[in-house]
C-alpha cells in the first residue's frame, strides 16, 4: 500500500495592504491640499492620481485576490478605478471630446462612491479601528464632497478638505503600520 502525505504550502508573499493604503492616503492628502485651497489642481495631483492611486492601488488589489482576501481586493481595485476615473473626469473635458461633468452629476458620482464606502465601512466593523477610522473618514469625505459639489459652498468643500486630510493620513499610518510592526498587522 502506497503512503499518501499532504503537501501544505506556507505563503510568503509579501502583504500588498501597506501599498494600496499608502498609494490611497498620500493621493488622498495631495487631493485635500487641493479642496483647502492651499496646492493647485496641476499635474502633480493629477499624476498622481493615475500612478499611485489609481495603478499601484489596482496592483494591490490584484495583489490581495493572490492572497484570498476578498475584502482588499474590492477595497484597493475599486478605489484605484475611482482615481483613475475622477482624473479622467478632469482631464477628458479638456480634449474637447466630452463635456465637463456639471455639478449635479459630480454630486451623484460622488454620492454613489460615498455609499459603496459606506457599505465597505460596514464590513470593517470586523476589523481594525484603523481601518474603521479609514473607511469611516472616507465615508464622510464623499458625502461632504457631494455636499460641496451640490452647494458649492467654499465652507463644506474646507471642512471636507480638513477630513480628506485625517482619512489621507490615516492610510498612511495604516500603512506604515504594517511595515513598521509587521506583527500587529491583520
Amino acid at each position: 500500500m502506497q503512503e499518501t502525505k499532504e503537501l501544505t504550502f506556507k505563503d510568503q508573499t509579501a502583504n500588498p495592504a501597506p501599498l494600496g493604503l499608502l498609494a490611497f492616503g498620500m493621493t488622498t492628502v495631495l487631493l485635500n491640499l487641493h479642496n483647502l485651497g492651499l496646492l493647485a489642481m496641476s499635474g502633480m495631483i493629477l499624476a498622481m492620481g493615475v500612478f499611485y492611486g489609481g495603478i499601484a492601488q489596482v496592483i494591490a488589489g490584484v495583489l490581495e485576490w493572490k492572497k484570498g482576501n476578498t475584502f482588499g481586493t474590492l477595497a484597493f481595485t475599486s478605489y484605484g478605478m475611482f482615481w483613475l476615473s475622477l482624473v479622467f473626469l478632469v482631464v477628458l473635458p479638456k480634449t474637447g471630446l466630452v463635456a465637463a461633468a456639471d455639478p449635479a452629476s459630480m454630486a451623484a458620482f460622488l454620492l454613489l462612491w460615498g455609499v459603496f464606502t459606506l457599505l465597505m465601512f460596514v464590513g470593517t466593523l470586523k476589523h481594525d479601528r484603523m481601518s474603521q477610522v479609514i473607511f469611516g473618514t472616507l465615508t464622510l469625505l464623499f458625502f461632504l464632497l457631494a455636499a460641496a459639489e451640490l452647494t458649492a459652498s467654499a465652507t463644506v468643500l474646507h471642512i471636507a478638505g480638513v477630513v480628506g486630510l485625517i482619512c489621507g493620513a490615516s492610510a498612511m499610518a495604516g500603512g506604515m503600520k504594517q511595515v513598521l510592526c509587521p506583527a500587529a498587522a491583520h
